[in-house]
């Protein structure tokens, strides 16, 4: 399984700390954002990760060189200022034609999550992971989902039906990875992809019935958003268990 990290973005709601290094290279305790990204991904049933990067690319390229988790390359989006990170799916497509595992770069997740949701049924071609709380704000990106099947996800949603968020991570399988790269391209090509969120794209192919949900509630993850966000994620990860490597 591959796991493509979207990482893109500058991050500006962190600024000044992200004036020159990117969201995904700001230290959380002992580790970047990446890097503990990729250290939870070792443990984890995955071949090879590809960081798409945008803003502050070399600090990435950087992190990819030293660490030793596991195979992992980068892949430049040169439009990374232009575009949200629809176009930024639309750069790496060509990386999306087998199965593959999506990650927002600002996820942070222990390793049991992934692992849930590799091992989850193959009953859809995408499988999206959801957590549920008792209030969503304007910030989270939300779902309606039923009987297992993803019905909405967007920020915008207003409906009593809202019954979870997406945390930013997703599976697909060979279909799955075909039919989202065809809508991507679709909306780049015909409508406002560059002002567009994947999960755009995701809320077209959930009305098609082809999405399903991998619910975490419980699990131990945080995105990074803010200077609290990234002060919350300090603590999160102080908590999580020493992980055992696959052999």
């Amino acid at each position: 399984m591959k796991v493509i990290i979207l990482s893109a973005g500058q991050g500006r709601r962190l600024l000044p700390l992200t004036t020159e290094r990117p969201k995904a290279a700001l230290p959380v305790g002992t580790r970047s954002v990446l890097e503990w990204q990729l250290h939870e991904i070792s443990a984890c049933a995955v071949e090879e990760v590809v960081v798409v990067t945008g803003f502050g690319a070399d600090y990435i390229d950087e992190i990819l060189e030293s660490q030793s988790f596991l195979p992992a390359r980068a892949v430049y989006n040169p439009f990374y200022a232009q575009s949200d990170n629809l176009g930024t799916c639309w750069i790496a497509r060509h990386e999306m034609r087998t199965p593959f595992c999506i990650i927002n770069g600002d996820t942070l997740f222990e390793a049991d999550i992934l692992k849930r949701l590799l091992a989850a049924p193959a009953d859809h071609q995408v499988t999206l992971v959801t957590d549920s709380k008792a209030r969503y704000d304007a910030d989270d990106m939300k779902v309606i989902t039923a009987a297992g099947q993803l019905k909405r996800v967007g920020k915008q949603l207003d409906s009593p039906d809202v019954n979870g968020e997406s945390i930013g991570m997703m599976r697909f399988n060979q279909q799955g990875a075909a039919r989202f790269g065809a809508q991507v391209d679709h909306m780049m090509r015909y409508g406002t992809g560059l002002n567009q969120w994947y999960l755009s794209a995701i809320d077209a192919l959930a009305s098609e019935g082809i999405v399903g949900v991998c619910s975490i509630d419980g699990s131990s993850w945080g995105e990074i958003d803010d200077q609290s966000d990234l002060e919350k994620a300090a603590r999160i990860v102080t908590s999580w268990p020493a992980l055992e490597r696959p052999t």
